[in-house]
């Protein structure tokens, strides 16, 4: 049986309007895909559930935001939107007893770290730098990941220097989407420059690729992969853009189509360093289709996936784990683990 076919005879994709030639394309590759196991990622910043998977009440892994849910840069798909679920931490007293807190209380494992920027597209860090070095000092095994932003090397060396295991930042690959879309006066450039600096110390470096970030429309997206396959980084995480945080009529929706394209271009330009689908996508039937490529691709992991994603996973041989951690950072045990079964056709 076809891999269109396996995928079509499972409930929750039976009306999904899948790209046949797309999933033919996949399957031509399928050892790009069959040979990893898949990571189900079910971090504890927002509520989840699905019909294959169970999320997690407790607070194991949380976002803080350093600026509540303020940003200076106010980017039109973003509007701030994205840091409203996090916990503020708007100082440094307040970051370290809220996860000193949580470590005692509820088993904290690790937390992403992170806040809005200013006009040049910089995060002020420093002075919670040393609440991160005391945190790793008192608990070693404590996971810690960050969204850098803009940074040189001096802050980048700063941040190793207090024991931030995983670095994160966007890539961009267009001129035209960093003035239009994130009213910034930096350059492609600038965006490699930090992925030079990050990539120079001993953090593990996961850039970000936000698909469709100019209004939904496909650029740049080619040459940030080209940025990042050419840096030596951990892992990449895709995303896909989410008109609905933006003013209405400025974006529209990428089609899965193109979506999943990159999903294959991204799988073969980075054979040998994991890929993941990280949370931000389109809800709905959009990401039932997103997630459905995101697994026949071969990506490594996929962030709150949806209903079907796991049948999925099944019906090509895939082997799956889950962890309640970001998609960025591995925190060690899974906490469901199952063997795929062969497709019984």
């Amino acid at each position: 049986m076809s891999w269109i076919d396996k995928v079509r005879d499972i409930e929750e994709l039976e009306d999904a309007p899948l790209d046949a030639g797309l999933v033919a394309t996949f399957e031509k590759n399928a050892n790009l895909a069959t040979t990893r196991p898949i990571r189900f990622s079910t971090p504890t910043f927002k509520e989840y559930s699905s019909t294959e998977l169970s999320g997690c009440n407790k607070n194991s892994f949380p976002a803080f935001s350093i600026t509540a849910s303020a940003c200076a840069l106010n980017c039109d798909h973003c509007q701030t939107k994205i840091l409203e679920p996090m916990i503020p931490a708007t100082n440094p007293e307040m970051l370290d007893q809220k996860v000193r807190d949580l470590i005692m209380l509820q088993g904290l494992q690790g937390f992403l770290l992170s806040g809005g920027s200013n006009r040049h597209n910089e995060i002020q860090y420093e002075r919670f730098m040393p609440v991160v070095e005391g945190l790793k000092r008192d608990f070693p095994d404590l996971k810690i990941a960050i969204h850098t932003a803009l940074l040189d090397e001096a802050r980048a060396r700063s941040m190793e220097s207090a024991g931030v295991d995983t670095a994160m930042m966007d890539v961009i690959g267009a001129q035209e989407t960093i003035k239009q879309v994130y009213h910034l006066d930096r350059s492609v450039d600038d965006f490699e420059a930090t992925l030079d600096a990050l990539c120079a110390t001993s953090m593990e470096i996961v850039p970000h690729i936000v698909v469709g970030l100019h209004y939904g429309k496909i650029l740049g997206e080619a040459n940030a992969l080209d940025i990042v396959a050419r840096h030596k980084i951990q892992s990449l995480v895709l995303v896909v853009i989410m008109p609905f945080y933006a003013k209405e009529g400025t974006f529209v929706t990428p089609e899965t189509l193109a979506v999943g394209e990159i999903f294959a271009e991204a799988r073969i330009r980075i054979p040998d360093r994991q890929v993941l689908l990280g949370c931000a996508r389109p809800p709905g039937m959009h990401k039932r289709v997103t997630d459905t490529y995101a697994v026949l691709a071969g990506l490594d992991g996929i962030a709150f996936p949806a209903d079907g994603a796991v049948a999925v996973a099944d019906s090509i041989g895939r082997t799956y784990h889950q962890e309640h951690a970001c998609c960025s950072i591995k925190i060690g045990a899974s906490l469901t683990t199952k063997l795929s079964k062969p497709y019984a056709a």
